[in-house]
This record gives structure tokens, C-alpha cells and sequence, in this order.
């Protein structure tokens, strides 16, 4: 898998803007269901050129889902915790 293709997008909520804040330096994105811990750090700290202390990944089970009488469900995903070092920052984060 190309390193590009891992990284999705990045996940903005609350809970994430509270784990940047506290001097955590934890970051989160959607990543591809079939990437590894490995390849994960190895796409944030070229893509954003910072060290990767740690990575957590969690999959998000898929929902069921209704409108009426059609029923279907939402896909699963895969999110990744990110914990860089202290001092280094990703800029696409800052003043979300």
C-alpha cells in the first residue's frame, strides 16, 4: 500500500481538540481499513514531518441504518491515534 493511500482525512471533534490541547500532542485521522501500525507512523511523519511517538487504532464497527422501510447499514472504518512528540505540531490542526 502506498504510503499516500494510508492517511484518509483527519478527525476534528471535541473529544480530539481536548487530547491536542492538554499537551498531549495526540492527533486522529481515518485511515485505510487494511493498514498497520507501521505504515500508519511511517505516512504521518512523512506527510507532516514530525516523529511518531506511538499509534493506537481502534475499528469503528459498522451501524445499522433506516429511512422508512429501506434498510442498510454504514461501512466500519479504521481511526488512528497518533502521539507525536513533545514540542512538534501538526499545522492543518492548529485554530480548528
Amino acid at each position: 500500500m502506498n504510503l499516500y493511500e494510508v492517511v484518509r482525512e483527519p478527525i476534528i471533534t471535541e473529544k480530539v481538540t481536548d487530547l491536542m490541547g492538554q499537551k498531549q500532542s495526540k492527533y486522529a485521522f481515518k485511515v485505510a481499513k487494511g493498514a498497520n501500525k507501521h505504515q500508519i507512523k511511517a505516512a504521518v511523519e512523512k506527510a507532516f514531518k514530525v516523529t511518531v511517538v506511538s499509534v493506537n487504532v481502534v475499528t469503528v464497527p459498522s451501524k445499522p441504518r433506516g429511512f422508512g422501510r429501506l434498510r442498510g447499514h454504514r461501512p466500519a472504518w479504521k481511526k488512528a491515534i497518533v502521539t507525536l512528540k513533545p514540542g512538534d505540531k501538526i499545522e492543518v490542526f492548529e485554530g480548528v
